[in-house]
């Protein structure tokens, strides 16, 4: 019966241990058992917008693997795993899938017999293309409904077993990649303004969900509700520099502070503020692009996670550059500064990631002095610390390799290389399989 997996301490005894995933990126499946269509089923086969034209049609199969992925996690030793769920697959057109359903009830169920905490996504990047063509995504207000409904049913559904939630995955690539770059699905390039409305849209639907679960699942449930940030670091190009120190602040504040600040602090960050309304008037225009919380949208955000999730690759080195307002608007030329990199920094292969531990370090005591020392999940790569960080979890990112959006299957993150010209999707240990959990192991046995 489902209530013999009641998991009775939703916060982390001792330090966990375990991988991610998300759905478009690895279930396959795209169009079975009565699964809708999602905004990157769309985006990945129009021609040009992935590399190789290829998709996430089939990916690793996940969805037809569960056993088998989680017999690979059990022999890591893996305290847990996080997994998103997608919203077509459950709500393909409003209305109920059951097959769908089932398929995460089996997975929770699955990873509950084998002593694993789900940590569960709501929102990683898969829209059902249906708001997409109706409303216009996150650029519509709308939206704030309809994902309430969504998570709503997982609660309802899967919340006597899930006590880890993630309302959204780096809503920072939702807004910057989809609606301003437009990289992403659903690939809109508004420049200057669909980034900053998607986002204020998003932030108010995290609000109103942590709400409702506050509200109407807490007490019976005894869950947590979080969010996961992207958050790289941005290190001054010269500390003796106040420009550049300035300038590496708003790199940071322009990507974790605008989520985590109205979240945490009950505002956007005043950096932003100020400078995307001085940019707006150098522009002619009479009211910033950055929209505005009222006071009472506020008070309801601020307060609204019970730990904060970080997703973090990289570090830039940061210096002031002065870009003029009389080019077009854009999220970029509103933080007027440059990035930089370090040739001596390890390269992993991938052209924007480098390896830089220490700029993690700096990241997560800024969090800490930022935010009140919050509750912190690594939800995608990273390392502890002993500043006094409240560090609780490390997700390694990712236990397979899969779709990577736009780069297709040109770069492989996962523990376990997956091949893909097979149609079986085999999989076969890295040598990090062996690597980390040789960790696990060793920390554990340090934490007894």
């Amino acid at each position: 019966m489902l209530h013999t997996f009641f998991v009775a301490y939703p916060r982390f005894v001792r330090f966990s241990w375990g991988v991610g995933s998300s759905a478009y990126q690895t279930e396959g499946a795209w169009d079975r058992d009565g699964k809708g269509m999602s905004i990157w089923d769309v985006f990945s086969h129009r021609q040009g917008k992935v590399q190789h034209n290829e998709t996430g049609d089939s990916s690793c199969d996940g969805y037809y693997k569960v056993k088998d992925d989680i017999a690979l996690m059990k022999e890591l030793k893996l305290s847990h795993y996080r997994f998103s769920i997608s919203w077509p697959r459950i709500l393909p057109t409003g209305i109920k899938c059951k097959m769908g359903i089932k398929y995460y009830d089996d997975l929770i169920n699955v990873l509950l017999e084998n002593k694993m905490t789900p940590i569960v996504t709501l929102y990683h990047w898969d829209l059902p293309q249906t708001l997409q063509e109706k409303f216009g995504g996150w650029q519509n207000i709308s939206m704030i409904g309809y994902f309430s409904d969504f998570a709503g049913l997982c609660f309802e559904r899967f919340g006597n077993r899930v006590k880890h939630w993630i309302t959204f995955s780096h809503p920072w690539s939702v807004a910057v990649e989809g609606y301003e770059t437009g990289k992403h699905a659903p690939g809109m390039q508004m420049k200057g303004s669909g980034a900053y409305r998607a986002a204020h849209h998003i932030i108010k639907a995290h609000a109103r969900v942590w709400h409702m679960y506050d509200s109407q699942w807490r007490s019976k449930q005894k869950g947590i509700v979080g969010i996961s940030l992207t958050a790289d670091w941005g290190e001054p190009v010269d500390i003796l520099d106040q420009k550049d120190v300035e300038a590496a602040e708003r790199y940071v504040q322009f990507s974790l502070g605008w989520f985590a600040s109205p979240i945490f602090n009950g505002d956007y960050p005043q950096v932003m503020k100020d400078f995307i309304t001085k940019k707006s008037a150098q522009q002619g225009l009479t009211t910033s692009r950055l929209p505005t919380f009222s006071s009472q949208e506020k008070s309801y955000i601020k307060g609204t996670s019970d730990f904060l999730g970080i997703g973090h690759f990289t570090t830039r080195y940061v210096t002031q550059k002065n870009i003029p307002a009389i080019n077009s608007p854009s999220f970029y030329s509103d933080r007027d500064l440059a990035e930089l990199v370090d040739p001596q920094w390890p390269d992993p292969g991938s052209e924007w990631l480098y390896a830089v531990p220490w700029g993690f370090r700096r990241l997560l005591n800024f969090v800490k002095t930022q935010y009140g020392n919050p509750m912190i999940y690594v939800t995608e790569n990273g390392i502890t610390i002993k500043d006094g960080v409240n560090v609780r979890s490390y997700t390694a990112w990712s236990l397979l390799d899969k779709f990577e959006w736009e780069d297709g299957y040109s770069e492989r993150f996962g523990l376990y290389y997956v091949d893909f010209r097979n149609k079986n999707k085999p999989r076969y240990p890295k040598a990090s399989v062996q690597y980390y959990k040789k960790i696990i192991i060793i920390t554990s046995h340090l934490l007894e």
